[in-house]
C-alpha cells in the first residue's frame, strides 16, 4: 500500500501577505538569512506568535545588512543616497533640459545632455536611483563585448538582432532594434567610462541571478528552444560588479557621480504634476518639492530610505513607512515652476498604481509590484495629458524562476490537468507568461528523489543567500511529497492520469533517444522515476518567500530615432521625450534579465542626445 507524507496542508484559500507581522515571521526573515538557516527554521516555525516586532528591531542587525537596505543610506560607506547641494531653483532660471525621474534612464539622459554642454535639472519624487538602483544590476549587452570575448564567446550585432527579434516581436521597429544591437558595445563602453564596472567571469550553470563568483551569464532564452534555432547562443547578461543584490545600486551610483561632476542639478522629493505647454511645445513643468533645508526633508529620508526594499519584500511594513513619509512631505511641500527647452519623462512604469493595473493588466493581479512607489504611472499620465499616445499597456512581466538550484529544471511543470506547461529551460518570465495566460496561474514543478537530492547538494555553491533561503522555505514549508505520482496528484488536486501521461512521455523521450517532447536540452533532462516524488507549487499567488515580482512594460509611444513622444495621430510633440519604462521600448513585449536596464541606457542617451542637438538648444 502506498503511503504519502504531507509537508504542508494545502490551503483552502491563498493566504494574504502578513500585516505588521507576527514575531515568528519577522524572526524567520531576520535569522534565516544566516547560513545556519536549516538548523533554525524548525524552531522558528513552531514558535507561537506573541506580538508584532517593533520597526526598530527590523531596522537593526542582523536583519538590515542581509537585505542591504543600507545601500541607500547616507551613512553607508559604499553607496550613499544622492548627496546634493543644489540650493533653491530660481524661478527666472531656464534650463536646456529638465529630466523627470532619476533612475538609469533619467541619469543616462542627463549625462548625455550635460556632455554636450547643456544645463540640466533632474526632478525625482524620491532620493534618486528608482527601480534601477534596487535592481540586481544586470545589463543586457552583446554584439561582441570585451567581456564576452574574455569568456570565449564571439557574438555579433547580427546574431544579437536575430535573437532579439523573437523576444521583441515588433514592440519597436526593426530599424530601432538594429540600432540598439549595433550600439550595444558602445553603450556598454559608455557605462564603463562613467565608472560602472563589468567583468567576464562566466557562470557555468543555469541561474536566475549568479553568485558573486560570476558576472556574465545567459540571462534570457538564448540557449532554449526555439530561440537557439535562429541564433547562436551567447551570454549577454552583464552584471555590474558589486556584492549580492547591491549591483544595481553600484551601477546607478556611478552614473550619479558622473552627473554630479558634469554639473547636473538634482532636486529630490520633487513631484511634477503638470507640463507647461506654449504654442504646442512643452517648455517646462510645475511641481511640488520639499526644500532640503527644511528638517522635514531629513525626517522623510529616515523613513523612506529603509522603505525602499521593504516595499518590495515586506510590502505591509514598507507601505506603513511610506505613508508616514508621505504625511511629512505633504506638510512641507511647496509649489514651483521651472522652464526648459525640452523635457524628458523617465519616471518609471505603473507597477505601483493599482487602478492602472486593474485597467491594463488584470491577469497579473497576483504579481507583486517590483520597483519603488514612484512607479505609479505619473510619467505616462503627464505624457497623455500633453496629447501623447500609449502602446503595449497590456504587457507586464512576472518572474517565476525555477532555478537555482539548477537541478530543478530537470523536472517538469504541469497544470491542474496534468498537462505540461512549457520547456522548463525557458526564461522565468517567458515560462510564467504561459502559466498565467494558458493555465490560469496554477501549476506545479514535479521532480523525483534523485533530482531533489541533487538540488539540495547545489545549494551551497550555486545559490546566493536569498536563493538558498527561498529553496529551503519551499523544502520545509511549501512543497509536497508522495511515494507515487498518483498519490502526489491526489494531494495537489491534479489529474493523476494527466500527470502520469506527461511524465511517461518525458521519460520515454529521454530513454529512447528522441529527446524531450518540448525540446529541452538533453543535458537538462533526467528521468522522473525514483520515488518518493516531490512537487513545488509554482502558482501565481501571495507567498512570504516565493512571491512573483514583476514590472509593467508598456508606456508612451515614442519616435524610434529620437525618443520624442508621439501623439495618437503619429505626430511628435515638440519638446517632449520619454525614456525607460515610461516609454514603450525594446522590452515592451517580452522581458529578459538586463533588457530593461539596457533599454533605459539606450533610450535615455537617445533622448538626451536629440534634445540637445536641436536648433536653439
Amino acid at each position: 500500500m502506498q503511503t504519502t507524507t504531507r509537508l504542508r496542508r494545502p490551503p483552502t484559500q491563498w493566504p494574504s501577505p502578513p500585516r505588521l507581522c507576527q514575531e515568528q515571521v519577522w524572526r524567520s526573515w531576520a535569522i534565516s538569512h544566516r547560513p545556519q538557516f536549516t538548523k533554525q527554521i524548525s524552531t522558528l516555525l513552531v514558535r507561537p506568535a506573541i506580538q508584532p516586532i517593533p520597526v526598530s528591531i527590523l531596522l537593526s542587525k542582523p536583519f538590515l545588512p542581509r537585505l542591504d537596505i543600507r545601500t541607500f543610506s547616507t551613512s553607508s560607506s559604499r553607496c550613499g543616497t544622492a548627496e546634493i547641494a543644489t540650493g533653491t531653483i530660481s524661478k527666472a532660471q531656464k534650463y536646456d533640459l529638465i529630466v523627470v525621474g532619476y533612475g538609469a534612464a533619467g541619469a543616462a539622459a542627463a549625462i548625455t545632455a550635460a556632455e554636450q554642454g547643456a544645463s540640466v535639472l533632474i526632478l525625482d519624487r524620491g532620493q534618486g536611483g528608482g527601480a534601477s538602483a534596487l535592481s540586481g544590476g544586470i545589463y543586457y549587452a552583446g554584439g561582441g563585448t570585451p567581456h564576452q570575448k574574455a569568456a570565449g564567446y564571439e557574438d555579433t550585432p547580427d546574431n544579437m538582432f536575430n535573437y532579439l527579434q523573437r523576444e521583441v516581436k515588433g514592440a519597436v521597429d526593426d530599424k530601432t532594434l538594429r540600432t540598439f544591437c549595433d550600439s550595444s558595445v558602445e553603450n556598454l563602453a559608455w557605462l564603463e567610462q562613467h565608472g560602472v564596472k563589468f567583468e567576464g567571469s562566466l557562470c557555468p550553470y543555469k541561474t536566475s541571478y549568479p553568485t558573486d563568483k560570476h558576472y556574465l551569464y545567459f540571462s534570457g532564452n538564448e540557449k532554449a528552444h526555439p530561440y537557439n534555432v535562429h541564433s547562436k547562443p551567447a551570454p549577454r547578461g552583464h552584471r555590474a560588479v558589486g556584492s549580492g543584490l547591491n549591483c544595481g545600486a553600484a551601477l546607478w551610483q556611478a552614473l550619479h557621480k558622473s552627473a554630479k561632476a558634469l554639473g547636473v542639478q538634482f532636486q529630490p522629493l520633487s513631484r511634477v504634476d503638470k507640463l507647461i505647454i506654449e504654442d504646442g511645445r512643452v517648455v517646462g513643468v510645475s511641481f511640488k518639492t520639499s526644500p532640503q533645508s527644511d528638517p522635514a526633508f531629513r525626517r522623510h529620508r529616515r523613513l523612506s530610505t529603509p522603505a525602499l526594499k521593504l516595499t518590495n519584500f515586506l510590502p505591509s511594513v514598507g507601505m506603513i513607512l511610506n505613508s508616514r513619509a508621505e504625511n511629512i512631505w505633504q506638510q512641507a511641500a511647496v509649489a514651483q515652476t521651472v522652464h526648459a527647452k525640452s523635457v524628458i519623462l523617465a519616471a518609471g512604469g505603473f507597477a505601483f498604481n493599482p487602478t492602472m493595473r486593474r485597467q491594463y493588466v488584470p491577469k497579473y493581479a497576483q504579481v507583486s509590484s517590483l520597483g519603488t512607489i514612484g512607479d505609479d504611472g505619473t510619467g505616462i499620465r503627464l505624457g497623455k495629458d500633453a496629447g501623447g499616445g500609449v502602446t503595449h499597456m497590456d504587457r507586464m512581466t512576472g518572474w517565476r524562476f525555477l532555478s537555482p538550484p539548477p537541478a530543478l529544471i530537470e523536472g517538469v511543470t504541469v497544470g491542474v490537468s496534468g498537462e505540461r506547461i512549457a520547456n522548463e529551460d525557458l526564461y522565468g518570465a517567458t515560462h510564467c507568461e504561459v502559466l498565467i495566460h494558458k493555465f490560469d496561474g496554477r501549476g506545479y514543478l514535479i521532480v523525483d528523489s534523485a533530482i531533489w537530492r541533487k538540488a539540495i547538494n547545489q545549494l551551497q555553491e550555486e545559490c546566493h543567500d536569498f536563493q538558498r533561503l527561498q529553496f529551503n522555505y519551499l523544502r520545509f514549508w511549501d512543497s509536497y511529497k508522495a511515494n507515487s505520482l498518483s498519490a502526489l496528484a491526489s494531494k495537489l488536486g491534479v489529474s493523476a492520469s494527466g500527470l502520469e501521461a506527461t511524465v511517461k512521455a518525458y521519460n520515454d523521450g529521454i530513454r529512447n533517444g528522441t529527446g524531450d517532447p518540448f525540446k529541452k536540452a538533453a543535458g537538462l533532462c533526467s528521468p522522473i522515476s525514483k520515488g518518493p516524488f516531490y512537487a513545488i507549487d509554482i502558482s501565481i499567488r501571495p507567498s512570504p518567500l516565493y512571491f512573483v515580482p514583476g514590472i509593467t512594460l508598456g508606456g508612451l509611444q515614442v519616435e524610434g530615432k529620437s525618443g520624442l513622444v508621439l501623439a495618437e495621430s503619429g505626430k511628435s510633440i515638440p519638446g517632449l521625450y520619454a525614456a525607460g519604462r515610461t516609454a514603450a521600448g525594446i522590452c515592451s513585449h517580452s522581458y529578459i534579465s538586463g533588457l530593461s536596464l539596457a533599454d533605459c541606457i539606450f533610450s535615455g542617451r537617445r533622448a538626451g542626445q536629440h534634445a540637445t542637438s536641436q536648433p536653439g538648444s
